[in-house]
């Protein structure tokens, strides 16, 4: 068997059973690649291990390390609560803050699955004191939060921008953020119409929500420190993995945060997914196995359809895989040929379309982002009674569903040109 080939039916063993055992991909795609590097004689020790890239794992850790170090004092939960607490009284303005919530949150660098977490977490407690459908709620929350992740100085942005720029395209994050920004905007209308959002005008129990306390001197200092690494990374053009390892640990240094929690509470799991897939991935474009895969592609595809089939695509693979982890990894790789190859293609638009589908399909029960939703409404004892869990399945999956078909189409539609 050729040995592209090869490579690629291991690719796609490692994350079936990645998804079937529930193993970390990253572990089983660096171990695939080291027998077949053995057994081929292809490859040496030096490539396989080249292929882990130890620049985005730094920069990974070091912008996880400081948003957990910022996270752990419960300044930006408690940021959060002011702000809805502002807003209690605007209720027609609640759905919007969520969206907008998600979005900032995600966008000054933790990235999507944090985000996730606050905005489930805020959309209970809203939901009950505004009389909206706290599921609307949740969904319209967590769309913030899928465009918010494709910043420049996110985990997938960073991951985004190490895969794009040696294809020669880069600066890619503020085209993409403004086509999702459109589909998420569009999703979330459909998500406010049809659970009837539009039907409350006033909250009901307003009365109850509380401000919480005031800032403690230690969050003020904690909040400070994300614009002193945003000022690093736009006004001095420093790393933002360095700039946030150093903001980090200076605010470990004076007593904001306990290094052994903050260690412990990393997404390691995430980081030796991505990078560990990353090691296959080189090999498979050492062998020209992304060759084979851009010509099979292009080959059905025209400028109008690469957009909607390779995002099409990338949702489906993320029903069964982690976006950040195995889809941003696997297919943004192809979109450079795909471009070469289908004259008239758009590398912004194939790069959102991957984007937004794989991230929308998070919605799925089986994703974070439908877990969590789960796991908020089974904990609830009023909400676990208003939707069993099987109806809530089935719900969130239709939605998933529902999300990538409908991007598909927008993107087929030629509108996400406009935004370039």
């Amino acid at each position: 068997m050729d040995l592209k080939v090869a490579l690629l039916l291991v690719l796609v063993a490692v994350i079936v059973i990645g998804f079937i055992r529930k193993i970390n991909v990253g572990l089983l795609a660096i171990a695939a690649a080291s027998i077949v590097a053995y057994a081929s004689g292809a490859f040496k020790a030096k490539a396989v291990i080249s292929g882990f890239n130890s620049s985005l794992f730094v920069t990974l850790m070091g912008v996880t390390l400081l948003f957990g170090v910022i996270q752990s004092n419960g300044c930006l939960d408690l940021l959060l609560k002011k702000l809805a607490y502002l807003f209690r009284k605007q209720v027609w303005f609640i759905p919007i803050l969520l969206l907008i919530i998600g979005f900032a949150f995600a966008a000054v660098g933790p990235g999507c699955v944090p985000a996730l977490a606050v905005v489930v977490a805020l959309a209970i407690p809203l939901a009950k004191h505004t009389g909206y459908n706290p599921l609307m709620l949740m969904l319209i929350g967590e769309m913030g939060t899928f465009c918010g992740r494709f910043t420049a100085i996110t985990p997938e942005g960073i991951l985004i921008s190490s895969i794009m720029t040696p294809q020669g395209y880069s600066g890619i994050a503020w085209p993409m953020i403004k086509i999702v920004l459109l589909g998420v905007a569009i999703l979330s209308i459909i998500v406010y119409i049809y659970y009837g959002g539009y039907k409350i005008k006033t909250a009901k129990n307003v009365e109850q929500m509380t401000k919480g306390d005031s800032f403690t001197s230690k969050q003020l200092i904690a909040m400070v420190s994300i614009l002193v690494m945003l000022v690093g990374v736009i006004g001095l053009k420093m790393n933002v993995g360095l700039a946030s390892f150093i903001v980090a640990v200076f605010l470990l240094l004076i007593g904001i945060g306990d290094s052994k929690v903050v260690m412990k509470d990393l997404p390691w799991n995430t980081m030796v997914m991505v990078c560990g897939v990353g090691v296959l991935i080189t090999l498979i474009i050492s062998s020209g196995g992304i060759d084979l895969v851009v010509e099979v592609l292009s080959s059905a595809m025209t400028a109008s359809t690469a957009a909607p089939i390779i995002g099409f695509v990338s949702g489906c693979l993320s029903w069964f895989s982690s976006a950040l982890g195995v889809v941003f990894p696997t297919v943004m790789p192809l979109i450079g040929g795909i471009a070469q190859n289908v004259p008239g293609s758009s590398v912004e638009e194939m790069v959102s379309a991957v984007g937004i589908a794989a991230s929308v399909a998070g919605l799925s029960p089986a994703s974070t982002g439908g877990g969590l939703i789960m796991g908020a409404f089974q904990g609830d004892p009023e909400l676990a009674k208003t939707k069993s869990a099987d109806r809530l399945f089935i719900e969130l999956f239709a939605w998933s569903v529902f999300c990538v078909v409908f991007l598909s189409f927008l993107a087929f539609t030629g509108i996400y040109g406009l935004l370039i």
